[in-house]
């Protein structure tokens, strides 16, 4: 009788777990959207675009940019939050939106609305300056700085790049102004006229314009150089030990999404990055495809990047609202 009612306890599991298979295995069946929070041509969504064309072709189905830029990345994540959790609705998320929320008391918990998925890229970040300021190292510029008021654009009043130029103020010892565009590509304009002399941005807005000559890049934020850039020092090594700052985006679903979903994405995800020729194409630019890995590694990332901006904000003191 235990045996008969064993049996058909298994067999009601299976039956109902059956459902669930089939819609995981057949992931997906429809359109997929990727919310972006920042606008079109933004190094973002640049890649995602590139993601996104190979993962449609691999899947045989359409994957659609939604970009919904503004409130650095929160007007996205407030939608995606609210999505319907089975994997049609998904977020691009980067480091900048890590540190928006940090910045934004009361904004979404990001390790409780969402489920990472699969990190696709890193990459640092590049000091860099207009071409007419007369310093040709970091340990020029803080010398400069010291005895001339200088002027620093970001992409955003809380933005990484923002956090960045006064974690580098801070451990420079030095006072610089503070004044924020709406995107990296505006606040590029007025460094490379000299409206502004310098700014902290993503090497995938900052490396085209420096190979012309229109910027002049002093530094790179790892902590470590980049291979594709190994004559350009990192801050910490040119004067400012620890200084480490990493650019990284990546794919989330809404939390609850099926667990076989989310390894779905992870594994398509990583399979068309891992390819030669976009390993080529994202390189030209400084950034890295990230080695294959699971959902939980990049959740670890998260909680540490989450713990690192916030105590960050903590000790610059800066608050959006």
């Amino acid at each position: 009788m235990r045996l008969q009612s064993a049996i058909t306890i298994l067999i009601g599991v299976s039956a109902g777990a059956c459902p669930l298979a089939r819609a995981q295995s057949g992931y997906p069946a429809k359109p997929v959207r990727v919310l972006v929070g920042t606008p079109p041509g933004s190094g973002s969504d640049v890649m995602m675009r590139m993601v996104a064309a190979r993962l449609g072709e691999h899947w045989k189905r359409s994957v659609v940019i939604d970009n919904r830029a503004g409130a650095l990345g929160a007007i996205a994540i407030d939608i995606a939050a609210q999505a319907t959790p089975d994997g049609y609705t998904l977020l691009m998320l980067s480091a900048q939106n890590v540190a928006g929320m940090a910045a934004r008391p009361g904004s979404v918990d990001l390790a409780r609305a969402f489920t990472p998925a699969v990190q696709m890229v890193k990459l640092p970040y590049l000091l860099v300056i207009t071409p007419s300021l007369p310093v040709n190292s970091v340990k020029d510029l803080i010398a400069l700085a010291k005895v001339k008021p200088l002027v620093y654009a970001s992409s955003g009043a809380g933005s990484v790049v923002h956090l960045a130029m006064e974690l580098f103020k801070s451990r420079a010892g030095v006072q610089m102004t503070h004044i924020p565009y709406k995107g990296s590509g505006q606040s590029m304009v007025d460094v490379m006229s000299g409206r502004v002399q310098l700014a902290i941005t993503n090497a995938l807005t900052a490396s085209p314009l420096v190979r012309t000559g229109k910027l002049r890049a002093l530094a790179i934020t790892t902590a470590r150089r980049a291979a594709t850039l190994p004559d350009l020092p990192s801050i910490a090594e040119a004067g400012l030990p620890g200084y480490d700052i990493c650019s990284w985006n990546g794919l989330f679903a809404p939390a609850k999404t099926p667990a076989g979903v989310v390894r779905i994405i992870n594994r398509d995800v990583l399979s068309v990055t891992n390819t030669a020729a976009m390993k080529e194409k994202v390189a030209a630019d400084a950034a890295e495809i990230t080695a294959p890995h699971t959902p939980e590694a990049f959740s670890k990332l998260l909680a540490s990047e989450i713990q690192m901006w916030n105590k960050i904000v903590r000790t610059s003191g800066i608050r959006i609202e």
